[in-house]
């Protein structure tokens, strides 16, 4: 066996060390998903979801593109691993992977537009076991 040292990325996400502790993201999926979508450019919102959504299956609704709509949430329970900023409303979304609407689309949709604004987001594992989500322009100390 070699030692190759501490890790820089494990199955995409990305890993950080600084003197507050251990950092990950997941930047570059993050990206990848952004331009996959069309939305590099877009305008970056401030929450993942509207207050008072109201997300629901409406009877005579026009449903979306179900391959689409499964593969864009399973990327989003993907990245919830290191974002649980969005954890709620990814899982809000998952409810109607069986038969998603427009609506639906859109809100997961959102959910993209939430992330270009928020790349640089991730966890911080501190000392005694603390997490906290943060940006990385916040790490304290030189990020390795």
């Amino acid at each position: 066996m070699k030692n190759l040292g501490d890790p820089k990325y494990f199955l995409g996400i990305e890993i950080l060390r600084s003197q507050g502790g251990i950092f990950i993201r997941q930047k570059k999926y993050t990206l990848d998903l952004l331009v996959e979508t069309g939305l590099l450019e877009c305008k970056p919102i401030d929450t993942p979801i509207m207050a008072n959504h109201g997300l629901q299956l409406i009877k005579g609704a026009k449903l979306a593109d179900i391959g689409r709509y499964q593969c864009l949430v399973g990327k989003h329970i993907y990245l919830a691993h290191a974002r649980p900023d969005i954890a709620y409303v990814v899982g809000l979304v998952s409810q109607f992977m069986h038969q998603p609407q427009e609506d639906h689309l859109e809100a997961a949709l959102r959910i993209v537009r939430y992330l270009r604004g928020t790349l640089g987001h991730g966890v911080l594992f501190g000392e005694n076991g603390h997490q906290r989500i943060m940006d990385t322009h916040t790490l304290t100390g030189p990020a390795t």
